[in-house]
């Protein structure tokens, strides 16, 4: 019977490093998780020195993830890692997941999944063929909230499925970043390292997600009108999309990084043929729900007549902020959960995580979009 903290691998997220740091403070909340080794950046005295200031042993500190990989599978069951986590620019996702999965590590991987949608095709089979679990940190899934709402939409109370709005708006490439220090924004615009999206693979991919997650439906096809404002990007940073989704419901996706003002507005409404909701990224403890035959009800974590999925992510005692940092770590957690459930020989396990599949659809949500585009804003469907 294994009952242990979980040993993780990072690639990516040296010193400097936003995402990193937010992935390792995630994993470490529920006390399943712990950092034991690292390939923290291409440059191997940058990435040795990253590993050092966290503490790490020098001899797990490596200079590249290929070194990583092969030498943690060297190691002695009991010592070596059991997965890796990416947090790299999107260019070097699929070579260290692919990778990792072909000797025998368990992978979370930061989204969008891959660079390009055949990369995406090619991990679903090394996954297949590994036999080895795949997170994707579409972290915004993680909101007790957010399981309250898709809990709500699978148990029939809004009916069925009519309209959805989402958007995600945000402002800080509003001005051009990309050509001063910021690391963050520079290799975002770059389409060498961010892919054929901008906007569309580093919010707009969430915003899908959600849409899918929280209706359970599928998004069918799509007409995107995309901006790219910014002087000399290639690249969208705006974007307003019509959605059609499997079942006949119709929705609107607005994303933008160009949107002087707003930090991190993503937010969610459903509407059915016997009621609705709406959630907001910025005020994530609070869903408000609408139905024909009673009032205007607003569910917070831990609150009365919350599903179980929603009352089994909440960690914080009621009244109290619970955001980002806990959402990310209910994806962490689940799949904590999962791996110790397949090191017991078990079948079980939380499996309410992002998977590669989720990975592939947002990969073709970004292809149809852009093919949508430069059809002016043409209907093609995903897939």
């Amino acid at each position: 019977m294994v009952s242990r903290k979980l040993r993780m691998g990072m690639i990516g997220g040296g010193t400097g490093s936003f995402i990193g740091d937010v992935h390792r403070r995630a994993a470490s909340i529920d006390g399943m998780i712990e950092l034991v080794c690292g390939a923290f950046s291409s440059n191997p005295e940058k990435s040795i020195a990253s590993g050092k200031a966290l503490f790490l042993p020098e001899a797990r500190c490596y200079s590249s993830f290929e070194e990583m990989i092969l030498k943690e599978k060297e190691l002695p069951e009991f010592e070596r890692m059991d997965f890796v986590s990416i947090v790299t620019p999107n260019h070097m996702h699929f070579p260290p997941a692919k990778m990792a999965l072909e000797n025998g590590f368990h992978v979370v991987c930061d989204k969008p999944m891959t660079l390009t949608l055949d990369e995406a095709y090619q991990l679903e089979k090394v996954v297949e063929q590994s036999g080895k679990l795949f997170a994707l940190t579409h972290n915004y899934t993680g909101h007790p909230m957010v399981k309250q709402a898709r809990a709500m939409v699978a148990h029939g109370d809004l009916g069925t499925i009519r309209k959805i709005q989402v958007q995600y708006l945000q402002g800080w490439l509003s001005t051009a970043v990309e050509k001063t220090e910021n690391k963050q924004a520079s290799w975002r615009v770059d389409p060498k390292r961010s892919g054929i999206g901008g906007a569309l693979g580093d919010i707009g991919t969430h915003a899908e997600n959600l849409v899918e997650y929280i209706t359970g439906l599928k998004i069918d096809e799509l007409a995107a009108d995309l901006g790219r404002f910014g002087e000399g990007r290639i690249l969208d940073d705006d974007g307003n999309i019509l959605l059609r989704m499997d079942n006949g419901a119709k929705g609107t996706m607005s994303i933008s990084q160009i949107a002087l003002g707003e930090e991190n507005n993503l937010a969610i409404k459903v509407y059915g043929d016997k009621g609705s909701l709406e959630w907001h990224q910025e005020e994530p403890n609070k869903l408000i729900t609408h139905s024909l035959d009673k009032p205007i009800k607003t569910f917070t974590p831990n609150g009365n007549d919350l599903y179980p999925a929603a009352l089994e992510t909440s960690r914080i005692p009621a009244g109290h902020p619970e955001g980002y940092l806990e959402a990310f770590a209910t994806i962490y957690k689940n799949f904590a959960q999962h791996v110790l459930a397949v090191l017991n020989g078990e079948l079980g396990g939380n499996a309410d995580y992002p998977s590669v599949k989720d990975g592939i659809r947002g990969m073709q949500f970004i292809y149809a979009s852009v093919e949508s585009d430069e059809n002016n804003a043409s209907w093609i469907k995903l897939g």
